[in-house]
């Protein structure tokens, strides 16, 4: 249930101190590990085996990131373990594995009319909130900020039992001993002893953990600056040897006793959807097929094998009516409609509001389509009912979500439902939804069979709902000097953080969540919109867009299209100027040398000719996350060119400051495919709709790029003391604007809506 002003203020009407009361009391809750043949477990994040095996719980989904990594290295090194010795498993659901860091950011969704009582990760309304949703969702690159401080303290607490094992053997002082590569380790006066973790797990196990946690002195951390080209890994990935061999399964290699296979259609986006037609009959023939199961907009043929399913549903040439499909057209009115004459929320102030009134110097206009995930791996999910228990084998960033959509699809309580976490081929924020989970659910309880969902790619396409269309007018007052003495931004686009929050938590369908934020303000989808420049006066405005098209999260979310808007209205600042695009950054910069760095490292790493003179190179940065200081910058140099083919990107040069690095490899992975993502954003990814339908419903249609499109990346890192950031999203924030940078400099053209220059890209 969610927390409610309402709720508080009846609670504390009628109690008094009833509310706090409920919010304080002590909770307890059962370990959710449960060991095997000699296994001990060690609260609910390790398992230490006879073998010396340490096994780490991981409550989020593995979808590329490296999360099974990530988390069981910061475990290896607090708890002196052997990187050889690590294994990992998904988490089940439990209210330990609570995501107080997620829940804090999301507050406007799930509290949107007090966020401000949730804003804190450790408050008592958010950690009551999340235990009671056991909610774990994967999203916003948040797992290290959740998750590595109880990791990393139940580690301590694992190595404090060994030591107290090991020197009750020896007769000595715990405090004494140490771990080290698997083993504790003791130097006496005369000798070194030592004894493997396996040979102590029982008895260690039995100890009780000092409080608080005897942490190390530092937390772990990689210096970028001890990986040159070619270095060897110290914590080489966990999960690559079986992606490799092939042996790591993800939802569509389940298989089970007796199960049948589904393909599905589903009905066009628009309002009052019906099913028309449905020759079933025709389907009859087809050898291997099972049946026809008709759902709430979707219909779905059930057969021996997946290709049978989706030929007999072929063969039904099944049909739709809908009175309002969505249509690209009315979109594009409704968003122009809104930007013209909409009501504008300032969701942003800082300065002098007077200096960014009225009809500035300089206003420019800039528009995003909808862009979709192109995910490589569809939506699929198996489902088992058995006499009161429905099991789910599914990917998703959002487990408890997943487990209460089954749940109400069967008409069963969530607690009947077994998850069984899967992990992803890539999501990119498409599997915060659970409308398969739901579909798999029925599958199973109509054909009383173990049954296996699959969507095709067309599916995919259909029933996926895109990143948000925006507009903006960037506008901007010049100084005496060139400068800007005052900036602001006019945003027109749906409540669609909001939006999405209803249906996660408010279990809205995707219409009446559309309806229920309409006229709302969403600073979430504002995301990333103050520049980090050093601005005398800025505003930032929402003029809420009212449009029939369902809209959803991409990787990057806001900062995809906020990061394009700032840094290709910069860029022309500095041109009007006629300023040097670099230095016209720098100058605005001084309270944010970290940026500053960056950029100056970028342009050193590319060879930055100033951006002039045909050269071709475009730059662009941006932050991510945090508040006075802190969170993630990235600096980016894209170099264009022209031939005989059109313009195309030949090398992007980037340089980062994520803080503390945990893992560089894994670190330099995540801002090169971050780049690599946003690229496809520039040159595709983005969809019209006619009828309900999207005009491409596969990945060649989509306009990204292949290998031979793919530029030479480098990536650079600032070593910092600062707290962690994740390095997923820098780098499809960032591509974007320098590479529209680049193309003007290559072409002289400026392109302003993304995505770019598509038709000769």
């Amino acid at each position: 249930m969610a927390v409610t002003r309402r709720g508080i203020l009846i609670g504390a009407l009628a109690g008094g101190g009833l509310v706090l009361g409920y919010f304080l009391r002590p909770r307890r809750f059962p370990l959710p590990l449960q060991p095997g043949s000699g296994e001990f477990a060690f609260d609910a994040w390790i398992k230490i085996g006879t073998d010396g095996v340490v096994s780490v719980a991981v409550p989020q989904v593995e979808m590329g990131q490296g999360v099974t990594t990530l988390l069981p290295q910061v475990v290896a090194y607090e708890l002196g373990a052997d990187w050889r010795q690590m294994a990992v498993e998904p988490a089940p659901a439990s209210a330990l594995y609570a995501n107080f860091a997620l829940a804090a950011r999301w507050a406007p969704l799930w509290l949107p009319l007090l966020p401000s009582l949730a804003e804190d990760p450790d408050g008592v309304i958010t950690r009551r909130w999340a235990e009671d949703r056991r909610f774990n969702a994967t999203a916003d690159g948040m797992s290290l900020a959740a998750y590595e401080a109880p990791a990393r303290a139940a580690a301590a607490s694992a190595r404090a039992m060994l030591m107290q094992a090991a020197a009750a053997r020896w007769n000595v002082a715990w405090e004494e001993c140490d771990a080290k590569e698997g083993f504790v380790v003791h130097q006496g006066a005369k000798e070194a002893r030592r004894l493997p973790f396996g040979a102590l797990a029982e008895e260690a196990a039995a100890f009780a953990p000092p409080s608080p946690p005897p942490l190390r002195v530092d937390a772990m951390a990689e210096n970028p600056d001890e990986f040159p080209p070619g270095a060897s890994l110290r914590y080489p990935r966990l999960d690559l040897p079986s992606k490799v061999d092939g042996s790591w399964t993800f939802a569509g290699d389940v298989r089970l006793p007796g199960m049948v296979h589904a393909a599905i259609r589903h009905a066009p986006l628009g309002a009052s959807v019906s099913l028309a037609s449905l020759d079933e009959d025709a389907a009859k023939g087809t050898k291997g097929f099972l049946r026809a199961v008709k759902g709430e907009g979707w219909v779905a043929a059930v057969a021996r094998d997946w290709w049978t399913a989706e030929t007999a549903l072929a063969r039904m040439a099944l049909r739709f009516k809908v009175a309002a499909g969505i249509e690209s057209g009315d979109v594009d009115d409704a968003m122009d409609q809104a930007m013209r004459t909409g009501t504008a929320h300032r969701v942003h102030a800082a300065g002098d509001m007077e200096v960014i009134e009225g009809a500035l110097p300089l206003q420019l206009r800039y528009a995003v389509a909808p862009a979709v995930h192109a995910t490589i791996e569809t939506a699929s999910a198996t489902a088992r009912l058995g006499p009161g228990r429905l099991e789910l084998w599914i990917g998703t960033q959002a487990p408890e979500a997943a487990r209460a959509a089954a749940a109400r699809a069967i008409g069963i309580d969530v607690s009947n439902v077994v998850l069984y976490p899967m992990p992803l081929g890539g999501s990119f924020d498409r599997r915060l939804e659970s409308g398969h989970a739901a579909e798999a659910a029925i599958l199973a309880k109509e054909v009383g069979r173990p049954v296996q969902l699959t969507w095709s790619r067309c599916e995919e396409m259909r029933a996926g709902l895109p990143r948000t269309p925006v507009v903006a007018v960037m506008a901007a007052r010049p100084d005496t000097e060139g400068g800007v003495a005052g900036w602001r931004a006019r945003v027109a686009m749906p409540a669609t953080a909001l939006e999405f929050g209803r249906r996660l938590f408010g279990r809205d369908t995707p219409a009446e969540a559309i309806a229920a934020v309409a006229g709302k303000d969403d600073p979430l989808a504002l995301e990333g919109a103050v520049p980090p420049y050093d601005i005398p006066s800025v505003a930032i405005d929402h003029v809420p867009a009212r449009i029939a098209l369902p809209t959803a999260r991409l990787r990057g979310n806001a900062h995809g299209y906020t990061a394009f808007f700032n840094e290709s209205f910069v860029d022309e600042l500095a041109h009007k100027a006629g300023r040097e695009p670099l230095s016209y950054r720098m100058a605005m910069l001084g309270k944010d040398p970290r940026l500053a760095e960056c950029l100056q490292r970028a342009a050193a790493l590319a060879q930055w000719g100033g951006g002039g003179d045909n050269s071709g190179q475009g730059i662009a940065c941006h932050v991510i996350g945090g508040r006075n200081g802190a969170g993630g910058r990235i600096a980016v140099v894209a170099s264009a060119r022209r031939d005989e083919n059109g313009v195309r990107v030949d090398r992007l040069s980037a340089v980062a400051d994520i803080g503390r690095i945990v893992n560089f490899d894994i670190a330099r992975q995540q801002v090169e495919g971050g780049l690599v993502f946003g690229l496809g954003i520039v040159l595709g990814c983005s969809v019209g709709y006619q009828g309900g339908r999207p005009d491409s419903e596969r990945l060649a249609g989509l306009g990204l790029p292949v290998l031979a499109d793919c530029p030479a990346i480098e990536v650079e890192f600032v070593r910092s003391a600062a707290d962690p950031a994740d390095p997923g999203e820098l780098g499809v924030a960032a591509v974007a604007p320098a590479v529209a940078n680049a193309l003007f400099s290559a072409t002289g053209l400026r392109f302003r809506r993304l995505p770019l220059f598509a038709e000769e890209l």
